[in-house]
């Protein structure tokens, strides 16, 4: 697929400086883009590229000011990385709408509804009364449990598998060997030491524009429905546990878990390997640092966190810069003891 310069900046509302029938297919680095690719400028430390690059199209955001003549067309527009992510999205958008048909083998069971052109890649299994909207596109490995509902333009990478009774929304993207609809982990503690599992009945429902990373786990609640609410992203690697709520446009970083029945607010923020506690609500704009440790609710909106447990991020700035005197004030603190005895000893002295 090729695309010009008049093309591209007609899509994303930019102005071509230079030919504008130039042409590209493909897309690079700056810093290694060469001809018939389109790159970007958006951070300052990568401008001394753009005089040598040999990329043939390169986005740079409309205020720059060329400091040396260069080779490429440039397309200006307010936001260049804004506008590069949305070119990538329809240049995938593109790919993958070309893609339509069921592959063999595969099993789709007879009960099932497809919509209009879905595609449905080898070893893919369909179970009972699934429902499937239109443009759905299911890769290779994909099992879909019985009764599932999945919504237009629903895309699952390979090895994805939903267990029975879930339910996707539109948009929704699912990266390759996550499982949604897992058993949660509910035991109960008997009496001779041992547990009995307690049958987890419920479902988890994916609402719309939701994208989640590869190997993430969301379990299915005890009753009732484990939750991730509309536009929000889960990255690799996170655990979410029976009948969590997981707010809209919440975003949760790699290696992250949520323990169950944890109430996440809009537009919360989680970093790479945070652990949250059970049971308990995260106020809406809530900030949770890496490597943190929840284990009580907060409260009040926009509040950040970090440490475990997990306090207030100003104070723990305050402490740790306050840990770092330590060494100082210890010194100090003996230098005052030496002071100390020696104004005993002479007092001693003089009262003899």
């Amino acid at each position: 697929m090729q695309f010009t310069a008049a093309q591209i900046a007609l899509l994303i509302q930019g102005k071509t400086e230079g030919d504008a029938s130039v042409a590209v297919s493909s897309f690079g680095k700056i810093e290694e883009a060469q001809e018939g690719e389109l790159a970007f400028l958006a951070n300052p430390k990568y401008e001394e590229y753009l005089y040598t690059t040999k990329a043939s199209i390169v986005l740079v955001n409309e205020d720059l000011e060329l400091k040396e003549n260069i080779s490429a067309t440039l397309i200006r527009v307010p936001d260049a990385y804004s506008a590069f992510a949305t070119l990538l999205t329809k240049y995938q958008e593109i790919a993958t709408q070309q893609l339509s048909g069921i592959q063999q083998p595969s099993y789709i069971s007879q009960s099932a509804k497809l919509g209009e052109n879905i595609f449905v890649a080898a070893f893919s299994y369909i179970g009972e009364n699934v429902k499937i909207g239109n443009n759905v596109k299911l890769f290779a490995g994909v099992f879909v449990g019985d009764n599932v509902s999945i919504d237009d333009n629903t895309i699952l990478q390979p090895g994805v598998k939903i267990y029975h009774n879930c339910i996707l929304g539109k948009n929704v993207t699912i990266h390759a060997g996550t499982v949604v609809g897992s058993d949660g982990f509910g035991f109960a503690p008997l009496a001779d030491g041992s547990f009995k599992k307690i049958p987890q009945i419920g479902n988890v429902i994916i609402e719309d524009f939701v994208e989640i990373g590869s190997n993430t786990t969301i379990d299915r609640a005890t009753m009732g429905s484990t939750i991730i609410k509309a536009g929000a992203k889960l990255d690799n690697l996170i655990q979410i546990a029976h009948n969590v709520e997981v707010g809209n446009n919440t975003v949760i970083a790699a290696q992250a878990g949520v323990s169950g029945s944890t109430k996440l607010g809009t537009n919360v923020m989680i970093g790479g390997q945070a652990g949250i506690v059970g049971h308990i609500s995260i106020a809406d704009g809530s900030k949770i640092n890496a490597q943190s440790g929840v284990t009580k609710s907060i409260k009040s909106n926009n509040t950040t966190v970090t440490g475990t447990p997990a306090y207030d991020y100003t104070a723990a700035l305050r402490s740790q810069a306050s840990g770092r005197n330590l060494p100082e004030l210890e010194k100090k603190v003996l230098e005052l003891e030496k002071l100390v005895h020696q104004l005993l000893a002479e007092r001693v002295t003089n009262a003899e």
